[in-house]
């Protein structure tokens, strides 16, 4: 084992293992081959192959002496010296047998324990051991990039993928042919090199990871990508645990997989919680950050032995995790008060896997090669892709076989409505899935008790409006009692416009937020009329669990021969038979699989004297037991379902099934019609909280603009009466000419602030409170600058219609009205239903912007126990 840690740019430690080459005892292929070559063959041919020979010398002699060290060359040599091997396997039969190649022995070392080693006497375990060296030096070479870079990461993903595509070539092709020749070391087993595919595959995928979290994918992305690298690891663990593995690796290695696949189980659910918390999906961030902590935790009881860096970024992902949950946690106790889902209800986190193993075939095929060509006849390659297509379309018909035979199985038994009757009859019976999702999605949401809660909101939100609307209608007739009475006590001196001019758009805006409501009102009645005469309708969706409310299958109250436990005893019983059958077949399926991966007739076909039909039909023969066990199968499966079909006619006679599934259908029917009458309320309420937190919003925009407009009339106010006392008593510091232009140019409300900018030596002009008579007319107020900027004026939560003017007046300073927005639209922007007439649809970029101008008592409907945005 090797470890090279390095820098990563995610939250993990970029840490990774690699193989060490197995070792193995200087062997001499030239002589041996030579004379078989000569007896065989002849000396001649012997003498036309010297160049063959001595290149597969060669390629041996340099696998035992490392002559080039460099990885790359030694990835290209073993890949040649395979090549080689095939070509050497169907010409020369290596064994003990006198008329075969007997004077060649293999030896290898088991590269964990170099103290084991295997010796055999024919070619496979030589082949074993070169793919597994192949596979050693493809994650040697995966360990050598520089994994801080992009282009490090994914030439490093490349070599790892690569590695675990030879150990997959070496569980499928070799592994179990070094086994039958004789004994072999562990590490050519099918489960080691299963484990060490899968380990390889894990850190092909983390370097995925690390390149994803470096050009800033999505939290979401992030989480798939990470729970494969866990689920990876997570596979090569469960493979060291078992037998044969489970005492032949260091414990460091079950160490170090161990928590590499506790910490990206615990990074995906970390950034699965980011993408939940984007959504405000509060309580399933919560679930899942703590089981991200449990993971951890666990892990860290088996920490001994493993490296630093694993371990140090364990804890720094537990000091994130913690630090998001203990959020999470104070923001559902404050806003959300959602109800956290038990931990084992969660469903697996969704996981992508981006990496799969390199397909060596390619690689590996020495079909092109030159090497002994002359030995054997290309009729022999040919006689043995015919004996493959044979085994092939064996296996094609069978499988087929097998698979209708499962699909009439399935089907028969819906029709009869099993084993669900069964279920029912014994209390288990559940409702349809979709059906049931839906119950649990109302019941969650607070179900129909929770619509009152939700339609009390509505009311705390209308009368938080029209308390607003009064303040503001009390503030401006405040204002104008106070004009009437200066202008009652000073006459023709208090020459300001009257307050009922200048406030006649704000009248008309207050009069059209009264008739919103006033029609808003009206809804809420509709609303909470419907769930008045639906309440017996959604009631049904109160049960809990909801099978309570379905109809029961009970035994009959009378019964005249007291047969019903028989029936439904024997039908039971016929089930599980089918069960078993259906097992069975699965079973005969994989021995077909397996008989073929083992079925390699080529050395009997390159010694086979006699026809190669002869030989086929013999070799096919093998698979005649499994597939007339098919066919027993399949006959056996046609005589039981005839045989449930009569005992199910028995059962629904006797428990009278039929009324059963009426009554069923009934219920599914009244729950169907209770959630969408649920759903309907539901969201017209939601529409409702919507539109009332909109209407809140401009009505605040109104009050501060006429807090602004009474602000300055007061101050407008103190300023005319000391100038008309001052004319009064006589006490004049103007001349005529500027008493005039006093009494024609005092300051409009939109440009309050330039009278008191003015200096006293400088006048400057000011805008009149009227027009001189060439000018045309406009209205005397005009909107005051908002005391927060223009820049950041927020819209107006309606729409204009597009036959109506603008709601405010052209302006004489540099603000402009907003546009394409109306406070007149009826009451509920998306109100439908039959509870709703004739109302525009809201607009695209009308939805209310958060947080509110004023604050209120009650949340916002996207956090409040009932209300989520859709």
């Amino acid at each position: 084992m090797a470890a090279s840690p390095s820098p990563s740019s995610a939250a993990t430690t970029n840490i990774m293992l690699a193989i060490f080459e197995k070792k193995t005892n200087s062997v001499d292929l030239y002589r041996p081959l030579r004379n078989y070559i000569a007896f065989h063959y002849s000396e001649r041919e012997a003498q036309n192959l010297e160049d063959d020979l001595e290149t597969l010398k060669q390629f041996r002699s340099d696998i035992e002496r490392h002559s080039d060290p460099s990885l790359p060359a030694r990835r290209d040599l073993f890949q040649s010296y395979y090549k080689s091997l095939c070509l050497v396997e169907t010409r020369f039969p290596i064994s003990s047998d006198p008329s075969h190649v007997n004077t060649l022995t293999f030896t290898w070392f088991d590269a964990f324990k170099l103290k084991n080693k295997s010796s055999q006497r024919n070619i496979h375990l030589e082949k074993a051991s070169v793919l597994f060296n192949l596979g050693a030096v493809y994650s040697q070479i995966g360990l050598s990039y520089d994994r801080n870079t992009v282009d490090g990461r994914r030439q490093a993903s490349h070599a790892f993928i690569a590695a675990a595509g030879s150990f997959a070539y070496l569980r499928e092709n070799a592994s179990l042919k070094a086994s039958v020749g004789g004994s072999v070391t562990v590490d050519l087993s099918v489960e080691c090199a299963a484990m060490l595919e899968k380990l390889m595959l894990a850190q092909a995928q983390e370097c995925v990871f690390e390149n994803s979290i470096a050009k800033g994918s999505t939290p979401g992305v992030c989480s798939k990508i990470s729970r494969q690298v866990g689920l990876y690891y997570e596979e090569a663990l469960a493979a060291l645990n078992v037998a044969p593995l489970t005492q032949h690796f260091d414990k460091t290695w079950l160490a170090h997989v161990h928590l590499k696949a506790a910490l990206f189980h615990a990074e995906a659910c970390y950034r699965y919680g980011l993408e939940l918390h984007e959504k405000e999906e509060i309580a399933e961030e919560i679930a899942r950050l703590r089981i991200a902590i449990n993971v951890l935790n666990e892990a860290k009881k088996n920490s001994r032995g493993a490296p630093a860096q694993i371990l140090d970024a364990i804890s720094k992902l537990e000091a994130n995790i913690n630090r998001n949950l203990e959020r999470a946690v104070k923001e559902n106790d404050r806003v959300y008060l959602m109800r956290i889902p038990s931990l084992s209800s969660l469903p697996p986190l969704p996981a992508f896997s981006m990496v799969k193993p390199m397909v060596m075939n390619e690689v590996l095929d020495a079909s092109k090669e030159k090497m002994f060509a002359s030995l054997v006849p290309d009729s022999s390659t040919k006689a043995l892709s015919r004996y493959t297509e044979m085994v092939d379309e064996v296996i094609r018909t069978q499988a087929e076989k097998l698979q209708q035979a499962s699909e009439l199985t399935r089907v028969r038994l819906k029709e009869m409505g099993l084993p669900d009757s069964i279920l029912a009859l014994e209390g288990n019976f559940s409702l349809p899935t979709n059906l049931k999702e839906d119950v649990e999605a109302v019941q969650i949401s607070g179900g129909p008790a929770g619509l009152n809660a939700e339609l009390q909101q509505l009311r705390d939100l209308r009368r938080v409006n029209q308390e607003l609307l009064v303040q503001i209608e009390e503030l401006l007739q405040k204002e104008a009692r106070e004009d009437s009475q200066f202008r009652s006590q000073f006459g023709t001196r208090w020459t300001r416009p009257q307050s009922s001019t200048l406030t006649k758009t704000l009248q008309d805006r207050l009069n059209r937020f009264a008739g919103n409501l006033k029609q808003a009102a009206e809804s809420d009645a509709r609303i909470e009329r419907s769930i008045r005469e639906h309440s017996a309708l959604m009631s049904i969706l109160d049960a809990r669990p909801i099978e309570s409310a379905l109809p029961t299958l009970a035994r009959p109250i009378m019964s005249f021969d007291q047969n019903e436990d028989a029936v439904v005893g024997s039908l039971k019983q016929s089930l599980r038979q089918l069960e078993n059958l259906g097992a069975q077949r699965a079973g005969l399926e994989d021995m077909l699989k397996e008989m073929k991966r083992k079925d390699d007739i080529l050395p009997k076909l390159m010694t086979f004297t006699g026809s190669h039909e002869d030989l086929f039909k013999k070799e096919i023969s093998k698979y005649d037991h499994i597939c007339e066990e098919i066919a027993q199968n399949i006959e056996a499966q046609e005589q039981l379902l005839l045989q449930i079909q009569a005992q199910n006619d028995d059962f629904s006679v006797i428990f009278n099934l039929e009324d059963y599934k009426v009554s069923c259908e009934k219920s599914y029917k009244q729950i169907e019609s209770a959630i969408a009458k649920f759903q309907e309320i539901k969201e017209n309420i939601n529409e409702g909280l919507k539109f009332y937190v909109t209407l809140q919003d401009a009505i605040t925009n109104v009050k501060q603009q006429s807090d602004d407009f009474v602000m300055t009339r007061n101050i407008q106010c103190r300023e005319m009466i000391d100038d008309v006392q001052r004319q009064v008593a006589g006490l004049s510091f103007q001349d005529n000419k500027n008493t005039g232009a006093f009494n024609s140019n005092y300051p409009s409300v939109g440009n309050q602030n330039q009278r008191s900018n003015a200096q006293p030596t400088e006048p400057r002009p000011q805008t009149p409170y009227y027009q001189s008579a060439e000018q045309p007319q406009v209205p005397a107020y005009v909107h005051p600058p908002p005391p927060y900027g223009h820049a950041h004026q927020p819209p107006p939560p309606y729409h204009v219609p597009s036959t109506s003017s603008a709601p405010y007046p052209p302006s004489q300073v540099h603000q402009q009205p907003p546009a394409n927005h109306d406070y007149g639209q009826p009451a509920y922007p998306g109100w439908r239903g039959p509870y709703y007439n004739n109302a525009q649809a809201q607009q695209p970029g009308s939805v209310p912007r958060p947080p509110y101008t004023v604050s209120s008592p009650y949340p916002p409907p996207h956090q409040s126990g009932y209300y989520r945005q859709q």
